[in-house]
């Protein structure tokens, strides 16, 4: 299945664009930036059909139209190396909690939601969700092997992680009708981890037995418990990556307070060299400005950590102007790059490189 098709299936058309706010802590961000190296990516699944002329021409259109590196879901070496070959960084997108390949081999490894079901006989929402507990040191133990065991690969550049968080518990709002769910407050059904080891752990650390809280929903230490989880498997994934001196980044929920909020992931927090918060507009029925609306709010949290690419959704976008206001929100407020999701025709080739050229001059 097709990494978004979850999300894809309840889009609907995004809302009017509305007048960008730019905050000056943004501003100053986006004129720092200019300082410093520019990046903008690509997400793609290889495509074993591809012929070595069409994958050159490509990734040679790619480069000259200011594409820096690819995502590329699964492994490849024909397609990373021809990449390389025409002066892309060629890293490896990776599925990280939501894995289902152990569901049958290890099924006490994965989540319970706060009705004790298990995802990995109760998948919420859809088939494929499939989320390991963070809480496990042998699910930590297994995740850093197998970024080990990629990096190890002279072809792969670095390590791009997905899926770095828990389930759902609050759905994009655009998805709310497709999947016929209220979440207007949070469903025990789609709430997770509460397994015994988690419990065993936050009793540890908080001196809080959860089973006798009344509304685990609203504890803000179970929330911290569980935001710092995740936090503590992507900084141990990390020192990996940087063991093997190659870079690591993610892909993300769009702002620090969604991210918190809809999948407890505080992606601010990590040890990164980049991120890229998926600013899937359409998604949460938000107009184009929302972009550098979200690209603001997570450049103003970051502090100058690490550098932030925001994630268009081309699927979102209405017509070629709308993505070339979206690229242009998003570096006036901070952005050091975009990442691509979708068809990246000529056009819209054509239009990054446009402003990759303008941004820079500016």
């Amino acid at each position: 299945m097709n990494k978004r098709e979850f999300l894809k299936a309840g889009l609907l058309a995004g809302v009017a664009a509305q007048l960008p706010l730019v905050s000056n802590a943004a501003a100053e961000a986006a004129k720092s930036s200019k300082k410093k190296a520019m990046k903008n990516w690509v997400w793609i699944n290889p495509n074993p059909k591809d012929t070595d002329d069409e994958l050159a021409t490509r990734y040679a259109s790619y480069k000259a139209s200011g594409i820096t590196g690819i995502f590329f879901e699964n492994d490849s070496e024909r397609h990373f190396r021809a990449a390389k070959a025409k002066g892309l960084e060629a890293h490896r997108w990776m599925w990280t909690f939501n894995r289902a390949e152990l569901v049958n081999e290890k099924p006490e490894w994965y989540s319970k939601n706060r009705k004790g079901e298990s995802c990995a006989d109760h998948p919420p929402y859809v088939q494929y969700y499939r989320w390991l507990c963070p809480s496990r040191p042998e699910v930590q133990e297994y995740l850093t092997k197998t970024v080990d065991d990629i990096l190890a690969k002279d072809y792969i550049d670095g390590i791009h992680l997905d899926y770095v968080r828990y389930c759902d518990v609050i759905l994009p709002v655009n998805l709310w009708d497709h999947y016929k769910i209220d979440q207007t407050k949070e469903l025990p059904e789609y709430d997770f981890c509460y397994c015994d080891v988690c419990k065993a752990k936050f009793k540890e650390e908080y001196n809080q037995d959860l089973d006798q809280i009344q509304y685990p929903e609203a504890s803000l230490s179970w929330r911290l418990f569980r935001y710092n989880n995740i936090t503590r498997v992507v900084n141990g994934i990390s020192t990996v990556a940087h063991q093997h001196k190659k870079q690591i980044t993610a892909a993300v929920f769009p702002t620090p307070e969604v991210a918190r909020r809809n999948v407890r992931q505080d992606w601010t927090n990590w040890n990164m060299d980049g991120i890229c918060p998926m600013i899937y507009h359409g998604f949460y029925k938000e107009g184009v400005s929302w972009i550098g609306n979200a690209v603001a709010e997570g450049v103003h949290f970051l502090a100058g950590r690490f550098p932030l690419y925001a994630g268009l959704y081309l699927s979102d976008f209405k017509s070629d102007d709308e993505i070339r206001t979206g690229i242009q929100v998003a570096l006036k407020n901070g952005a050091m790059g975009v990442s691509f999701f979708g068809n990246v025709r000529p056009e819209v080739l054509a239009i990054l490189k446009d402003e990759v050229a303008a941004f820079k001059a500016s």
